[in-house]
């Protein structure tokens, strides 16, 4: 164990009558979630990465002097875990002793400890999930669900399903994967397109379609597989299937090509979640490239940027529709003033004790205070690397 006392002690200089309480202890886990199935995409079936075996996960679980506790977590697919915990592990005791309350203050503090690498990607990947154990200690403080604290417009948020729909799936197990999800309550059903073979799309989304009937919510995720001119003529093909969204038709930092593509489609276009900071989206928002944004507070540097963000895009009028994590995205949009989607997923169910209820096409915040979330004990043993600064009270 790592101890910072005159991290703790600058800290406490700086505090008045105000702090009410402290940070003693944080403890940092990388956590290796293994896959069940081999999981391909666009990005697999034209060459560009491998199939995913894996997702490694940052939580950070943080404790104060006055007995209270908050959990966050970051995430990396294929690569980039390791870094995230390197990070993390160097700029953690910068925390030890400041008053847990003063979230966007820490957060920059944090920034700036790692600032010569910069306000984006692993950085701030790794900051996310000590700021999100923040924001579910301060909730948990409160006694409220993270929502609640937040201001909620909503006590639950539509919600559709991705994990069902992925390239290497046959489109048989898809059809069943969409009826288990939508008897379970989930209310829309994403398929994975950007198959080599257009043809083949148009022929799995004609299968889907007509499966689950025209009253359902659908929705397509290219990947960034597309050129303009495939992207185009593949949003013209897919008009006839009264699509939500069309995903991630072109590369993720087009924002040009995306903003002539969304003003040309009748299908919506929805991007954002491969982007690492803000001011990335920012870009994307002064382009007009989205009409539906698709932010991922652990990628972006946790729910402290993620609100700065959502605050622009409403102001846009922008739909939400955050990527991947509903553990903490579902907060996140039962807060946002726009009707927006959450996506469900159930690859992280493994890692936590608590479940999501998903009833009426919808997921239901629930009445547990802050994320709502424990670790369970076999993600404890999914945990390959562990450090820890400052004392437990």
């Amino acid at each position: 164990m790592v101890t910072s006392t005159s991290t703790a002690s600058s800290a406490a200089s700086r505090q008045g009558e105000a702090t009410l309480d402290t940070i003693a202890w944080i403890k940092l886990s990388s956590v290796t979630l293994p896959l069940a199935t081999p999981i391909s995409d666009a990005k697999v079936l034209t060459g560009r990465q491998k199939p995913m075996t894996e997702v490694a996960f940052l939580f950070a679980e943080i404790e104060t002097t006055g007995g209270h506790s908050g959990i966050g977590f970051g995430y990396s697919k294929r690569a980039g875990g390791p870094a995230q915990f390197a990070h993390a592990k160097e700029i953690a005791d910068n925390l030890i002793g400041e008053d847990p309350s003063d979230i966007g203050r820490l957060w920059t503090k944090l920034v700036w400890a790692g600032a010569s690498v910069g306000r984006s990607g692993v950085a701030t990947q790794a900051i996310a999930a000590l700021d999100i154990a923040l924001w579910d200690l301060k909730a948990k403080r409160a006694n409220l669900p993270l929502a609640k604290l937040l201001g909620a417009h909503r006590d639950s948020v539509q919600t559709y399903n991705t994990s069902g729909g992925f390239l290497h799936t046959p489109t048989e197990q898809v059809l069943d994967n969409a009826t288990a999800s939508l008897a379970s309550g989930i209310g829309g059903i994403k398929i994975k397109v950007g198959n080599p073979d257009r043809k083949a799309d148009l022929a799995r989304l004609t299968a889907v379609r007509e499966h689950i009937g025209d009253d359902v919510p659908l929705m397509v995720d290219a990947n960034q597989q597309w050129d303009r001119p495939t992207a185009q003529r593949m949003g013209r093909a897919m008009e006839e299937f009264d699509l939500v969204w069309i995903e991630e038709p072109l590369d993720a930092y087009d924002a040009q090509g995306h903003a002539a593509l969304a003003a040309s489609l009748d299908t919506p276009v929805a991007t954002g979640e491969m982007l690492a900071s803000v001011a990335e989206h920012v870009e994307l928002i002064k382009a007009n490239a989205c009409d539906i944004i698709q932010p991922d507070a652990p990628r972006i540097g946790g729910i402290t940027q993620f609100l700065k963000l959502a605050t622009l895009a409403e102001h846009h009028n922008l739909q939400l529709a955050p990527h991947f994590a509903m553990e903490i995205h579902l907060h996140l949009a039962a807060a946002y003033p726009i009707e927006p989607w959450v996506e469900h997923f159930d690859w992280l169910e493994p890692l936590f004790n608590e479940r999501l209820e998903t009833r009426d096409g919808r997921m239901h915040v629930s009445s547990r205070p802050g994320l709502g979330i424990t670790l369970t004990e076999q993600a404890r043993a999914w945990t390959v690397a562990t450090h820890e600064v400052g004392a437990r009270p």
